[in-house]
């Protein structure tokens, strides 16, 4: 049977008309913004959750991202379509360096999470596939905050973690609107749970308040005594509580801590050791606070991080130490025990950020180090190198813009 020229044109006709319908369905479905300075504030604002993609396209990682998100877009986008929940959107940095800039972009490519048009601290460094950049959005939609049905449930939380509470005569009210903001954008420092109306009156006496519950079974809690619907002063009292001066760091967190670009003022403890870790808190608040935003001030597991403490001719059993990583090399404070004589932590930071420490490993004592009459020898020795710079980011995975730092 032989067919007819018109319908075979007709049959061609429907096979493309339904391949464009397919396209554009796909196409509609995960699509995904492209921002530019005229619409991200807008755009970023207006969205709970928005996960922006920052790219260049001449970078391979970047081209090997594109069709993963563009998939992801669309799985997450069938559960929460709306736009005002969640945005999938890219930046192309090359086009828009100002934007780049602005959010201090040092890698291709960076994929950051917004909540209503505020960026969060961790951005995304999972693993690139659809299934975990789609949970990965999933999961910042849940609900942040534990409701506590009884207040018995106080008694049994975990101490080991940092516990915000509210109590609040109603869900639906402006105190406690501006308490999950807060809990959204810091959830994953804190734990924030919230009771309300017959629940937490026992706790309102003296109306809608917020506690904080510290590390330890015997610490006190603390009261938030600002204006419960001012989301500025609630935000900067929780992160004060939610985000240490001294964190720990580990592997996990590691690349995160690393490209902050801070070197690193670390104390070595054994886990069981918490005598130790409260002084060095302790000696760091009362030493080197007007150092904050110059130094990252970290604790880490002794036999987690062997290898660094090898690097410097330490052992677990020589724990606890307090050593400095400026990206370059590593350098040991000479002894703990005199953590707490008054100006020597400040000093061994000043002495880095002086490059004291850099020139005393490769010359020797500075000459107003020597005591008079005796003669200034030059001692050639090299400072270990760094042993934290091998958890940036790695070149394998991201393409580095500027990698120089300060010979210190």
């Amino acid at each position: 049977m032989t067919l007819s020229a018109p319908l075979l044109l007709s049959d061609s006709i429907g096979h493309i008309l339904l391949l464009l319908a397919v396209w554009f369905g796909t196409s509609a479905q995960s699509e995904i913004i492209n921002l530019d300075s005229g619409n991200i504030d807008e755009i970023l604002g207006n969205a709970d959750v928005a996960l922006v993609n920052f790219y260049a396209d001449w970078c391979r990682f970047s081209q090997m991202l594109h069709p993963i998100f563009e998939d992801a877009s669309s799985v997450v986008k069938e559960e929460f379509p709306d736009q005002k929940h969640v945005v999938f959107a890219r930046v192309d940095c090359d086009q828009h360096a100002d934007i780049a800039q602005r959010y201090r972009i040092s890698k291709y490519p960076t994929l950051k999470l917004f909540r209503n048009g505020m960026m969060m601290k961790r951005e995304y460094r999972g693993q690139r596939s659809v299934s975990a950049l789609a949970d990965f959005v999933k999961q910042q939609k849940n609900d942040p905050v534990q409701e506590i049905l009884n207040l018995s449930e106080l008694g049994t939380l975990d101490r080991s973690k940092r516990n915000i509470i509210g109590f609040f005569e109603q869900k639906d009210s402006d105190n406690y609107r501006v308490y999950e903001k807060v809990s959204n954008i810091l959830r994953d420092d804190c734990v924030f749970l919230a009771a309300f109306g017959s629940v937490a009156k026992p706790e309102r006496y003296s109306g809608d308040n917020i506690i904080y519950k510290p590390l330890g079974v015997n610490t006190p809690d603390m009261v938030y005594l600002g204006s419960l619907t001012n989301f500025d002063l609630a935000f900067a009292w929780t992160q004060d509580k939610c985000v240490p001066l001294v964190r720990e760091i580990t592997f996990e967190n590691g690349e995160e801590l690393t490209e902050e670009g801070l070197p690193f003022l670390i104390l070595f403890h054994m886990k069981e050791d918490t005598e130790s870790l409260e002084k060095f808190q302790h000696e760091t608040a009362r030493q080197l606070i007007s150092e904050k935003g110059t130094i990252n001030f970290l604790h880490a597991d002794c036999d987690k991080f062997r290898h660094p403490l090898l690097h410097i001719h330490k052992t677990p059993e020589d724990c606890p130490v307090i050593a400095i990583d400026s990206f370059r090399h590593m350098y040991v404070f000479p002894d703990y025990k005199d953590i707490d004589t008054p100006g020597t932590l400040k000093q061994f930071v000043l002495d880095l950020h002086s490059g004291k420490l850099h020139r005393e490993f490769h010359h020797g004592p500075d000459p107003t180090d020597v005591a008079p009459g005796q003669p200034s020898e030059e001692v050639a020795s090299s400072p270990p190198e760094s042993s934290f710079q091998k958890l940036a980011p790695s070149e394998h995975r991201y393409t580095i813009l500027n990698r120089e730092r300060d010979e210190l």
